[in-house]
């Protein structure tokens, strides 16, 4: 059978009233965990698991993938309204949605999201559905000093990403790297920078991190100002077709960076939403809107982080390789249904895998018939006086810290974050270089440590494999080319 009689068989099945009920269940959960800061699909998966034994295991599998694009969709909710990420992967999505938020534009912002989540997601499950053994031998052949390459290649977006200066973004992503380091060794398992103290042993949770830096410390920003009244209108509720064909080369780019570095591990949606973020503002016209209320800065990562989370399926279910923690359970799913990934899977159960891949098409018109209707009631959230929204903005935070690991420590340090990124903000650091180094950290060091074990500690390994060497001197390039365009040919055009 060609691919698309399997792909038309599977449709047939998926639309079976007991796979779409679950298809919509796994959409609306997906959509409220991502909208609840802190708790992440990888958590709303692992919750849900017991409860799906009783289930077999199509629709169970199917919810449980609902699970994981949805909260892709949701996490740009509270991101673009209050500046509270859902996601580490709609962290950069505050950057650009924030701002239209307050300039009575939320409701532009919510529907863009959602269409490029929509484009970009169901684009990424057509690359799914043709190429997933081919393009899964691909990522197969990335070694160590490849992914040495990726992450030098995803540091670069560090100078696009410290706003008015350079040095204070360097300072900032330097800061995120050191915290990276605390915890373990994932070496040697040696305890390291925890001063004795056993909560810092599982390292710094970036979660804590994000929700203090940006939720909380937005709180304590608006709160000097007794009485303000954050947003005043709410606009229109759908962009124009203009401000669409402006967002459209956006959402075309992000599919692909999304897709292309979806299918290595490692490679998170967090990680690809702030490569896609710094690719677009260089491709824009106007790179000085971004961060000020660019269109383009929503729909960048909200494309990227959907695209990236359909591409993970690829080497899930060709290889058995999870691309990301969520993923990784998502694996153990399919384990305990006795379940092999791998090549043998689309030919020992074939109506199992193309009826799941059929209905994440069926799931990603029923997210987006979910939240364009709603764009109106979330945009509504915006008009609520900010005495009565900051306090459930501080409750959800809280829950959502807590419930990571169901840690207090936790929740202290997401008020200590909250503290520093309120700093952070009158000194004028940028916060986002910090998360960005936080999350690659782990993967820089681990993809050294792990060459240099290859190499029998020769650094020579990074110069004499090919894809490693494309991948560190386009880094360069473009950590030269944005240091260029920041300051040299703006003060050319200064001196004209």
């Amino acid at each position: 059978m060609s691919t698309v009689s399997y792909l038309l068989d599977g449709l047939t099945l998926a639309a079976a009233p007991q796979n779409l009920l679950f298809a919509f269940l796994g959409a609306l959960l997906g959509t409220l965990v991502g909208v609840l800061p802190g708790i992440g699909p990888t958590s709303g998966i692992a919750i849900l698991l017991p409860i799906t034994a009783m289930l077999s295991p199509t629709p169970a599998v199917i919810m449980l993938a609902a699970i994981y694009y949805g909260a892709m969709y949701g996490g740009s909710t509270t991101a673009i309204l209050v500046n509270t990420p859902g996601e580490v992967s709609s962290v950069v999505t505050t950057f650009d949605g924030y701002q239209l938020a307050r300039q009575g534009k939320a409701g532009i912002a919510l529907a863009i999201a959602a269409i490029s989540s929509f484009v970009a997601g169901t684009l990424a499950l057509v690359g799914l559905t043709f190429f997933a053994p081919p393009l899964a031998d691909f990522a197969l052949a990335f070694g160590p000093p490849e992914y040495f390459g990726i992450m030098c290649l995803a540091f670069s977006a560090i100078v696009g990403l410290s706003e008015r200066s350079l040095a204070k973004g360097i300072i900032s992503a330097l800061a995120g790297f050191l915290l990276s380091t605390i915890g373990q060794d994932p070496v040697t398992g040696t305890s390291r920078f925890t001063f004795g103290t056993v909560q810092l042993l599982g390292g710094i949770d970036f979660i804590s991190v994000v929700i203090g830096l940006f939720a909380i410390s937005e709180i304590m920003i608006n709160s000097e100002e007794i009485g303000r009244e954050v947003y005043q209108k709410i606009g229109r509720l759908y962009p124009t077709f203009q401000e669409l064909l402006e967002s459209a080369g956006a959402i075309l780019r992000s599919t692909v960076t999304g897709f292309c570095f979806g299918l290595l591990p490692g490679c998170t949606p967090g990680v690809t939403s702030f490569l896609s973020y710094d690719i677009e503002k260089k491709f824009s016209r106007h790179p000085e809107k971004f961060g000020q209320g660019s269109l383009a800065g929503v729909a960048a990562p909200e494309g990227a982080n959907n695209a990236c989370t359909s591409a993970g399926f690829i080497p899930l279910f060709s290889l058995g390789i999870p691309t990301s923690p969520a993923l990784a359970v998502l694996l153990s799913a399919l384990m305990i249904y006795g379940l092999q990934p791998g090549p043998i899977l689309f030919s020992k159960n074939p109506d199992f895998v193309w009826t799941i891949i059929a209905s994440m098409y069926i799931g990603n018109v029923m997210l987006l018939i979910l939240n364009l209707p709603l764009v109106g009631l979330w945009a509504r959230i915006t008009v609520i006086p900010y005495h009565y929204l900051a306090p459930l903005i501080f409750l959800c935070c809280f829950v959502g810290a807590f419930s990571v690991r169901n840690n207090m420590f936790d929740v202290w340090m997401a008020l200590l974050f909250g503290v520093i990124g309120y700093l952070m903000r009158k000194l004028k650091f940028p916060a986002a270089p910090l998360v960005l180094a936080l999350i690659l950290g782990p993967l820089l060091e681990n993809s050294v440590r792990q060459s240099l074990s290859m190499s029998a500690g020769s650094p020579a390994i990074f110069i004499t494999r090919p894809m490693t060497i494309f991948l560190i001197s386009t880094a360069v390039c473009t950590i030269g080319a944005s240091v260029y365009f920041r300051y040299f040919r703006k003060s050319g055009k200064t001196m004209a």
